[in-house]
C-alpha cells in the first residue's frame, strides 16, 4: 500500500506559474501531513484523444514536465497515458482510481480544474464527492498578471506571435527546448562559426516563427544546478543560402570549443533577431553571422 499522498492532476503544459502555485499547494500539504506529493498527468494531451483538430502544441513534452515538476518538489510523477478508456471515465471513477491507486487523502485543484468525461469534475462535484470518500480539497486561485489570468493557451498565443516576453513572464523562465545534439555539414567551422546541431524535436512541441535568435544554452541537468551555461545564437529553420529548406535547430556557442555530440542540451529562445534569409555569397553569410553575433552577444549582456 502506498503512503497516503496529497495529489493534484491535470496536464500542466509549461507548469507555468499558475500551475506552480499548485504544485506549492501539494509539497506544502505533503510536508505538513507528512503525506507523499504527487502529479498525475497525461500523454498525450486529452484533446489529441477526443478532439484531434484542437489538440495544442505543446509547451513541455513529457520529458521536459517531468523535470519541471520533479524541481518544484514533487516527489512521484505519474504519466497517465490518455486512451479513449481513459477519455470515457466520469468524475467520480476517476476519484475512486486514485483514492485506490494513490491512497489518496487531500486533492488540490486549480479554480478552473476540471477533468473526467466532459470535464464534469469540476470544484463543486469534487467536493461533494469528498465529504463521501474521506478526503480534503484544497483550491488555489488564479495566478494573475494585470488582472489576466496565467494560462497554457495565453502562453501559447504568446509564443506563435514571437512575444517571448510574455511567455517568460507568464512562465517564470525562459521558453525553451530540450535536444539532442546530432551531427550536421560540418559548414559552420569552415566559416569560423562552428555549430552543435539539435535533432529533429518531438512534432508535437510548439517552437516559435522560425528565425535567428539569441539563446541561453544549458549543457547537462538545468534543474540541478550542475548545467554548464553558455550564450549563444541560433538559426531555426530551412538554410536557403545553401538550398536547403528543411527545419532545422543550429546553434552557435560563445566561448566554447569542443565536442558535444550525443549530449542533451536544453536551449532557451531569448530574442529574436531577423529572419531566416539567403545570401547571395559566403561572404555576405559570414558577414551577416558576424553582426548577429554581436547583437547576440549585446543582448545576452544586458
Amino acid at each position: 500500500m502506498s503512503r497516503p499522498a496529497v495529489v493534484t492532476l491535470g496536464t500542466f503544459d509549461g507548469v507555468h506559474r499558475g500551475h506552480r502555485a499548485v504544485l506549492a499547494e501539494v509539497t506544502r500539504r505533503a510536508r505538513a501531513g507528512k503525506l507523499t506529493s504527487v502529479l498525475v498527468t497525461f500523454d498525450p494531451h486529452p484533446l489529441a484523444v477526443v478532439n484531434p483538430p484542437a489538440a495544442p502544441k505543446l509547451l513541455t513534452v513529457p520529458a521536459e514536465k517531468q523535470d519541471l515538476v520533479t524541481a518544484a518538489g514533487i516527489e512521484q510523477f505519474v504519466l497517465m497515458p490518455f486512451t479513449p478508456a481513459v477519455a470515457q471515465l466520469d468524475a467520480e471513477a476517476f476519484v475512486r482510481r486514485l483514492c485506490d491507486e494513490y491512497a489518496m487523502r487531500e486533492l488540490v485543484m486549480g479554480y478552473d480544474h476540471g477533468f473526467g468525461r466532459g470535464r464534469s469534475g469540476d470544484v463543486e462535484l469534487v467536493q461533494r464527492l469528498a465529504r463521501t470518500q474521506d478526503f480534503a480539497v484544497a483550491v488555489v486561485d488564479a495566478v494573475r498578471d494585470n488582472g489576466q489570468p496565467i494560462s497554457s493557451t495565453l502562453i501559447r498565443t504568446a509564443l506563435a506571435h514571437g512575444d517571448l516576453d510574455a511567455a517568460g513572464r507568464w512562465l517564470g523562465r525562459p521558453y525553451s527546448i530540450r535536444g539532442t545534439v546530432v551531427r550536421g555539414a560540418g559548414r559552420g567551422r569552415t566559416i569560423g562559426i562552428p555549430t552543435i546541431n539539435l535533432a529533429p524535436p518531438d512534432s508535437r512541441k510548439l517552437l516559435p516563427p522560425d528565425g535567428v535568435y539569441a539563446v541561453a544554452v544549458t549543457v547537462g541537468r538545468r534543474e540541478t544546478g550542475d548545467g554548464k551555461r553558455y550564450g549563444g545564437m541560433m538559426n531555426q529553420g530551412a538554410r536557403p543560402t545553401f538550398g536547403e529548406q528543411a527545419r532545422t535547430l543550429e546553434v552557435h556557442l560563445f566561448d566554447f570549443d569542443g565536442e558535444l555530440y550525443g549530449e542533451t542540451v536544453d536551449v532557451a529562445w531569448v530574442r529574436r533577431l531577423r529572419e531566416v534569409q539567403a545570401f547571395p555569397s559566403r561572404e555576405a553569410l559570414v558577414a551577416q553571422l558576424e553582426r548577429d553575433r554581436q547583437a547576440a552577444r549585446a543582448t545576452l549582456n544586458r
